[in-house]
């Protein structure tokens, strides 16, 4: 395998499949199949998952309701519901995980310990990260990040709904283009969604590569550790 250990990111509304809110349970199990196979190979992985087809913090902020803060506590807690998804269908396929969450919740995870998170992982389970941060203002993806620099990840595989990142929103724009690779600067330049800016600056100023996939295509999670061109990599 190309890598040991890896972070696999996954948003929370690609968890809604075919449906408008909430958790599919198609895509769940697909997710978790393709997770085990990636596991079996004897790569460690980890994994952070967003909250977005719960709730996110700019919906509060928009409506008028509750400030910036609450609203971004409550998509935390919204994180924590998908991870709890996500690891019981991993157990439903015999896999050992560890949910570890940045807010304390005792009865239902872990708190987050760097050094138990790597001690799980050297023991081949499957750990996910809940609760992002567990501070407002920063998103899952800088969860991310920052728990792959933490956990000394070898890449950030960013599993999307297109295949790679490109010049515009493919599914907007029939004309963009899609890059094999490109570099953190040109990210920047070019101001490409491919996270936010404090996930890519973390990533770059720690020499950590992404990889933006398709995860809803099978196999492709499997290819990637295999050291196939899959995607878009992301690096210096």
């Amino acid at each position: 395998m190309k890598y040991n250990r890896i972070l696999l990111k996954l948003s929370g509304e690609a968890l809604m499949g075919t449906k408008e809110f909430g958790i599919d349970s198609n895509i769940l199990e697909q997710y978790a199949l393709e997770i085990k196979k990636a596991s079996d190979t004897g790569v460690q992985v980890a994994i952070v998952i967003g909250g977005g087809n719960i709730f996110r913090g700019v919906q509060g902020v928009q409506g008028g309701v509750v400030d910036r803060a609450q609203g971004d506590y409550m998509g935390m807690l919204a994180t924590v519901i998908n991870a709890m998804a996500l690891q019981g269908a991993l157990e439903k396929y015999g896999m050992k995980t560890r949910l570890l969450s940045a807010i304390k919740m005792e009865q239902i995870c872990e708190p987050f310990i760097r050094r138990r998170a790597v001690r799980h992982l050297e023991k081949g389970r499957v750990v996910i990260f809940g609760a992002g941060t567990g501070n407002p203002y920063f998103t899952t993806d800088t969860a991310a990040s920052l728990r792959a620099v933490e956990i000394e990840a070898d890449v950030i595989l960013k599993g999307t709904r297109v295949d790679g990142v490109y010049t515009a929103d493919p599914e907007k724009d029939a004309s963009a283009t899609k890059f094999d690779t490109i570099s953190f600067s040109e990210v920047y330049k070019r101001g490409l969604n491919v996270m936010d800016l404090t996930a890519i600056t973390l990533c770059k100023e720690n020499n950590l590569p992404i990889i933006v996939f398709d995860m809803n295509k099978n196999g492709n999670l499997l290819d990637l550790l295999d050291g196939k061109s899959v995607g878009t990599l992301v690096s210096d």
